[in-house]
């Protein structure tokens, strides 16, 4: 660490959005609401896929075909793209999770805030926005204006890159394990927000810190 104000960059989707009601926008269309869940890791997937064949994809475009895929012989209730559209559309309705607000304001006392995603800054800088803490954050970072997608290791150069800071001056904080692990290996520190209370995958690096809730890192920083 320099003596420089610490970064903190913020994993958008599922860390401080909530995207459980993304099943529902599967329910209004006729249907499963438990394709929400396969259908954000195919999008994920295919992703991962294009960044590590040296490819990039739009997060917007990516999820469409994939659920155009999982929707093929699906009876719905409204014609295919009218479906796809209300599903993807539903991703702007998100609201954060119970612990951000007062987590993010409590943060933002002491530190640098920015955040990072495979998705569109403008979804990031309206779920913010809608909790009333968009202005705690310097920088809402979109990996569609980068090289590749998060977790590759130019995802986390960019960031560095474009807030001038040095990575072992920047914390991400996801609660996605594989962000965990690509952040550290491009030399960041890590917290993992582990709201489920699940185990942390051993085949990938462990984080600096673990918390259930984003309202306990404030103190877990301090205390290190």
């Amino acid at each position: 660490m320099t003596d420089a104000m610490p970064t903190i960059v913020f994993d958008v989707n599922e860390t401080l959005s909530d995207m459980a009601p993304m099943g529902e926008r599967f329910s209004e269309i006729g249907a499963p609401a438990e394709l929400a869940k396969l259908w954000f890791a195919t999008l994920l997937r295919d992703g991962f896929a294009l960044t590590a064949s040296g490819q990039k994809g739009s997060f917007t475009a990516i999820g469409a075909a994939a659920l155009r895929g999982l929707l093929t012989g699906v009876r719905l209730n409204r014609p295919l793209e009218a479906a796809v559209e209300h599903v993807i559309g539903g991703m702007t309705a998100l609201n954060v999770h119970r612990d951000v607000p007062d987590g993010i304001r409590a943060l933002a006392a002491g530190f640098r805030l920015i955040t990072l995603s495979n998705g569109s800054a403008q979804i990031a800088g309206k779920l913010l926005t809608a909790a009333g803490i968009r202005d705690e954050f310097q920088s809402l970072l979109s990996l569609e204006d980068a090289a590749a997608w998060k977790p590759a290791r130019a995802s986390y150069d960019y960031a560095a890159t474009t807030c001038e800071a040095d990575p072992a001056d920047m914390v991400l904080v996801a609660v996605h394990p594989w962000d965990i692990h690509g952040a550290a290996r491009a030399g960041l520190r890590t917290a993992w927000l582990n709201r489920d209370g699940g185990n942390y995958p051993i085949y990938f690096q462990a984080p600096d810190f673990t918390v259930t809730a984003l309202t306990e890192l404030p103190e877990a920083l301090a205390a290190a």
